[in-house]
């Protein structure tokens, strides 16, 4: 791999030692790393010269899974800005509160999303927009000319929103170096070779994705097998097959699926990763049954850390319910609320170090004072270390839901609830769930003399909230429990609804 210090450096040496090598298939078709190098410089040329971008500045993309991504991405890096993945599913003002927070100056999108793009822009006036479909093929845009990019490995390259404990999503600052780092981390532990296939299946946007399934199979000279049909599984799996992927990320759900593949149906993968929540130990004991050739290891990260911490080895042993090893060149320990180093068995936060950890948190001086101490990034996670080791997370200090993986704040939620008429308290709980691995349960009391709608409270909520955070169900109760300083209890909560 390219010893590179700058993202974009990196991938324009991977894609011009692989011009005619298929960098990425998709549906039908096959797409080249000059392909995509053709496209990036387009995007970075019309980013400097078209619209005003200069080094340091931010570009939201706002993009469903699409190959484009990938060239839009790196002509972001190429521009020497900084790139701005947004969710997808979000709503209008949950996209316009990003752009304004992160002062994106142009958004990159598709024609797909106009509706939602023109209430972006109704909140966010002079926000520059550059539409995907005006990218010309990658094999036809001539003459090539490969920007020279200025900045280096300690330089702001992604800026990666997630919840916080505000309850509005902040910006992890992740350097060129951040990245590279960590995607360096994972060639080694996964033994990742440039004949490698990474499936995608995992929306984009996501930090997994970017690290393990765009940045790592490309700039090592691999490739990347887009799946096309997301909410079509058996079609999913049938490009998995005739595309022969090799690597597959993705969520536990997905792992059930393949485990209760019919018989004769046998999987090219040579490596499954779980990631973007845990792993229960019912579906890999199933998945291993089934396909006793093929590892599927669970592993640990966040956004804040680029975003890999730790992995079940390739080679074993695999151990079912831990999170595995540090990957190379970073370092876990467990610390209590003071700092203090505790011993194997204790459970204590999960904090982490190594050149994989985040800047800080854009314009969050205070948070990152409080995440980044003494060289250590606090997670909010509570686990211990084995005797042999491997790490176990054991519970989540940060009240925080992974509803498909993605990071959701209960207080995001609460507030908007709130916000309608005749609702008195709201508390929202996670609640596990096969599918989704977790899912947001509503509790809630009423002001005297209200009946509870659910329809309606549901109605209002959707309008105001993407669909993957809105609660799954509402549970109406005369008063939601407190303690002596009037905090809710939402341990309370959660065993109302373990006990069912």
């Amino acid at each position: 791999m390219t010893i590179s210090h700058h993202l974009f450096q990196a991938f324009a040496d991977s894609a011009r030692a692989n011009e005619s090598r298929v960098a990425l298939y998709w549906a039908e078709h096959e797409l080249t790393y000059g392909h995509f190098l053709g496209q990036s410089c387009w995007v970075a040329s019309q980013l400097a010269q078209g619209h005003g971008v200069q080094p340091g500045h931010r570009v939201g993309l706002w993009l469903r899974n699409r190959p484009e991504f990938i060239s839009a991405l790196f002509g972001v890096l190429g521009a020497d800005a900084v790139a701005v993945p947004i969710n997808n599913f979000l709503k209008p003002a949950e996209v316009a509160y990003i752009v304004a927070d992160a002062g994106v100056e142009v958004l990159i999108t598709e024609s797909g999303m106009e509706e939602g793009l023109q209430a972006v822009l109704a909140l966010c006036p002079g926000l520059k927009v550059i539409r995907v479909e005006e990218i010309p093929s990658g094999d036809s845009v001539a003459p090539l000319t490969v920007p020279a990019v200025q900045r280096g490995g300690s330089d702001l390259a992604v800026l990666i929103y997630t919840s916080g404990t505000t309850g509005q999503p902040k910006g992890a600052m992740l350097s060129h170096g951040n990245l590279l780092h960590n995607v360096d981390s994972c060639r080694q532990v996964l033994s990742v070779v440039n004949f490698d296939r990474f499936v995608l299946m995992l929306p984009m946007f996501h930090s997994f994705m970017l690290t393990a399934c765009i940045l790592l199979p490309l700039l090592v000279g691999g490739s990347i097998v887009l799946i096309h049909s997301l909410h079509a599984p058996k079609q999913a799996i049938q490009e998995i097959l005739v595309r022969k992927g090799s690597v597959l990320p993705a969520m536990a759900a997905l792992f059930r699926t393949l485990a209760h593949l019919p018989p004769g149906i046998e999987l090219p993968l040579r490596l499954c990763i779980s990631g973007a929540g845990p792993l229960p130990g019912e579906i890999l004991r199933a998945f291993n049954a089934r396909h006793p050739q093929v590892p599927l290891i669970e592993g640990y990260g966040l956004s804040e850390a680029s975003p890999v911490v730790s992995i079940n080895p390739v080679e074993g042993p695999w151990m079912a319910g831990s999170i595995g090893l540090p990957i190379p060149n970073v370092e876990v320990s467990v610390q209590d609320d003071s700092g203090a180093l505790l011993p194997d068995g204790t459970d204590g936060e999960i904090c982490v170090r190594g050149g994989n950890v985040m800047l800080g948190y854009w314009n969050a001086p205070q948070k990152t004072a409080e995440t980044l101490v003494n060289g250590w990034l606090r997670t909010g996670d509570i686990g211990h270390r084995r005797p042999d080791g491997y790490f176990v997370i054991t519970d989540r200090k940060k009240d925080m839901l992974k509803p498909n993986g993605i990071n959701v704040y209960p207080r995001e939620i609460e507030e908007v609830i709130y916000r309608y008429p005749g609702v008195r308290e709201a508390a929202v709980v996670g609640e596990p769930c096969e599918k989704r691995g977790e899912r947001p349960v509503a509790f809630v009391s009423l002001d005297e003399g209200r009946t509870f709608e659910e329809h309606a409270l549901h109605e209002f909520l959707r309008g105001q909230l993407a669909d993957f955070k809105l609660p799954r169900r509402f549970v109406v109760l005369p008063a939601l429990p407190r303690n002596a300083t009037g905090k809710i209890l939402k341990t309370q909560l959660r065993t109302m609804l373990a006990q069912g």
